[in-house]
């Protein structure tokens, strides 16, 4: 009976976790144990982060919406509410790209 060999399996391994380190700083992405760490790291900030984008972006419309809004001599709230009551289904970003970029339109929504 003769035993299993692993070396070409785990230098496999070893070379397909290495991939996913080019780029990171110093022994992160050329050792194995610390290029294995920084990985799962890295992966979970990346998915945290994909969510977190969500986030960001709406608070970025909400606050364009805002200052649009308090121009016209309204609060953010009370054009959300405004906008529910009259049955206007704008999103959050198409409303602040019309605030941005049209401003008349915009006038034109809240009134």
């Amino acid at each position: 009976m003769s035993r299993v060999k692993r070396g070409v399996t785990q230098h496999a391994r070893k070379k397909r976790l290495l991939k996913h380190t080019k780029g990171f700083m110093w022994t992160r992405k050329s050792k194995f144990r610390q290029a294995k760490e920084a990985t799962l790291h890295a992966w979970s900030f990346q998915f945290a982060d994909r969510k977190k984008k969500k986030r960001d972006f709406r608070r970025l419309w909400q606050v364009k919406i805002n200052a649009a809004a308090r121009e016209n001599g309204l609060s953010y709230s009370k054009l959300i509410d405004r906008l529910k009551k009259s049955n206007i289904e704008l999103d959050r970003k198409i409303l602040s790209d019309i605030a941005a970029n049209h401003p008349e339109v915009f006038k034109q929504i809240i009134s």
